[in-house]
């Protein structure tokens, strides 16, 4: 035995005797909850054809360009060949610099392990070199269409992450020590959290991200003053409590997404973009989406027009006979927005609107970024079976999606802090709002994948048609103002500038610094990311940057300039604060009302 190793004493022993054996208790009941699941539906099915069919694709090209095989096979055994004498000079005690390093961003070997023990920055630099020869390898294969080269790269980076040595037990330094700290009752926890998240989860693994316990809708978010005034069985429209003793005129309506839940525009006080509205003296208006499940299964994308912006603007004139409206849209709420202005103007009603304000939103579908890696045809034939057959796409589901987005951050961290440190998930309220999912209906999601994501109709003219009216977005004359950012991963700004070239009235295109949250929620008070600003709308969106300039800040008190000093409100003409019930529609009950707190399980009736 080496010298200072002491052995364990019996009572150690039967200790982490008994560990072991509740962790195979546990792993077994794993397995069977994982058998449970083994049946995949039409969905997951076409995805892991497409996978398959994107690795043949590119092995193919491989093989037909034996150069780069050749060249990539060396690569390889230089690379090993010089990571095994940097691992003898260091092990000889010889201070060597690493032949790869982490990228900046990379937070996943920030312990001091990584760089200070030779076994653990061994491997680090293994997986590293690895990850890097694919990457390269898959950019400078050839024969591949440009669709083709994504899904192989977000497939091949998908199964390179998971492979990463932090998500594996033996070869995570911090892991491993809080398992001999805790005699490996992290892995104890950690598994009966994982099966816990199974049972949670209608298809992959929805990862606790957050401890939910320490949100209450209405009680520490979404508590911005206000009354539910109308309802039907798609929203509920909320009217806030004004602050300010004069409004303008005009009011404003938010539609926000239907993809997740409106209070991310009020999710606390001191970052919600609709206290911060109605403190700029705008009567609020905003729709609150049902959560559905199987009896909305045909609503239409006509629905959610007439039963949301629609129906919504005639219950504002109800209540502050007003006949016209600015709207500010948000993700597919703008969208929606966008399709609703231009049914409006081609059945002449256009002057509704006032001014539209679209919040990171895709008209123009050319290049929808990696989330088209989901939507390849044989991919949405399985969705559209599975919406057939059960009346609606499980919120779970597309989270699970859009998680995969960003792996590294939005799961693979969750699932080494979760189920292999067996840590509780600290509060955040963005995270809790980002597993508070919806449902989409089967009649409305299936339309909008094909039509929109697949077929780009929206920017044909005549290509949509609602309940009987072609529209056309090149003919509407509402003023608008977009808003994108720079870092967006579900809706890139470079896809969504092209819809700002499409309207024939002003338009006013601003970028904001980064992804589709945090550039969209913030707050000036923060003074944070920054924001872009062209006069000009060339052809192309690297034309737009590269004549903008760049501002500190909240893009917040751009918007409003824009909406006052173009005359959309008038600041001449105030009126008295209008309070919700003062008109003619009654307050049904308080903000935030019934409809956002629908969760998936209980729409569902599982709980």
């Amino acid at each position: 035995m080496q010298s200072g190793v002491q052995a364990p004493t019996q009572a150690e022993l039967e200790a982490w005797n008994a560990q072991l054996a509740a962790i195979g208790e546990e792993y077994k009941a794993l397995m069977q909850d994982l058998l449970a699941r083994m049946v995949p539906s039409d969905a997951a099915e076409s995805v892991h054809e497409d996978m398959r069919q994107s690795f043949q694709a590119g092995a193919q090209s491989l093989m037909q360009n034996p150069p780069l095989l050749w060249q990539t096979q060396s690569r390889l055994l230089q690379d090993q060949f010089q990571l095994w004498q940097q691992s003898l000079r260091s092990l000889a005690g010889e201070e060597v610099e690493p032949l790869i390093t982490p990228n900046k961003g990379d937070r996943r070997f920030r312990d001091d392990a990584w760089r200070d023990d030779p076994y653990y920055l061994a491997i680090m630099q293994q997986y590293l070199l690895f990850s890097r020869m694919v990457e390269e390898l898959i950019e400078r294969l050839d024969g591949l269409s440009e669709d083709q080269k994504r899904n192989l790269g977000f497939y091949a980076r998908q199964l390179v992450n998971a492979m990463a040595p932090t998500n594996f037990v033996t070869t995570n330094p911090e892991v491993m020590r809080k398992t001999m700290e805790t005699r490996g009752q992290n892995l104890v926890e950690g598994l009966a959290r994982l099966r816990e998240d199974l049972a949670n989860s209608a298809e992959g693994l929805n990862v606790t991200m957050t401890d939910r316990s320490a949100f209450a809708i209405g009680e520490n978010i979404a508590v911005t003053p206000g009354a539910v005034v109308y309802e039907n069985e798609l929203i509920q429209l909320i009217q806030y409590t004004p602050t300010t003793e004069q409004v303008y005129k005009t009011p404003l309506l938010v539609v926000p997404p239907w993809i997740n839940k409106y209070y991310i525009l009020d999710l606390r006080q001191d970052n919600s973009l609709v206290r911060w509205l109605v403190e700029q003296g705008h009567t609020v208006f905003l729709i609150s989406w049902r959560n559905p499940g199987p009896d909305q299964r045909d609503l239409t994308w006509a629905d959610y027009m007439q039963m949301g912006p629609i129906a919504a603007m005639g219950a504002i004139e109800q209540a502050t006979g007003e006949k016209s409206v600015n709207l500010v849209s948000y993700c597919i709420g703008g969208t929606l927005a966008a399709s609703t202005v231009a049914y409006l103007t081609s059945t002449r009603r256009g002057r509704k609107v006032k001014s539209v304000t679209y919040m990171a939103t895709l008209q123009d579908f050319r290049d929808p970024g990696e989330i088209g890696v989901f939507l390849s045809e044989p991919v949405l034939e399985g969705i559209e079976a599975k919406l057939e057959r059960d009346g609606y796409l499980d919120g779970r589901v597309m989270a699970y999606s859009f998680n995969l987005l960003r792996e590294n951050d939005l799961f693979w961290s969750f699932y080494i802090n979760n189920y292999l440190k067996g840590d509780a998930p600290a509060p955040f309220d963005l995270l809790y709002w980002n597993t508070d999912g919806t449902n989409l209906p089967a009649g409305t999601h299936a339309w909008y994948l094909r039509h929109m994501y697949m077929e780009n109709r929206l920017v044909q003219s005549g290509g949509i048609e609602l309940d009987g009216v072609k529209i056309d977005l090149r003919k509407i004359s509402t003023p608008s103002y977009f808003v994108s950012t720079r870092e967006d991963h579900i809706a890139k700004w470079n896809s969504t500038y092209y819809g700002a070239l499409l309207p024939k009235g002003p338009v006013k295109f601003v970028l904001g610094g980064s992804g589709h949250i945090a550039g969209i929620v913030n707050p000036p008070s923060k003074n944070k990311y920054g924001y872009w600003t062209n006069d000009a709308l060339p052809e192309t969106p690297e034309e737009w940057l590269e004549g903008a300039e760049q501002h500190e800040g909240s893009w917040w008190p751009h918007w409003q300039a824009w909406i006052t000093e173009n005359g959309y409100v008038d600041t001449e003409k105030l009126v008295p604060a209008r309070q919700p019930g003062d008109g003619e529609l009654d307050i049904l009950e308080p903000a935030p009302g019934r409809y956002v707190r629908m969760t998936i399980p209980e729409v569902l009736g599982e709980k």
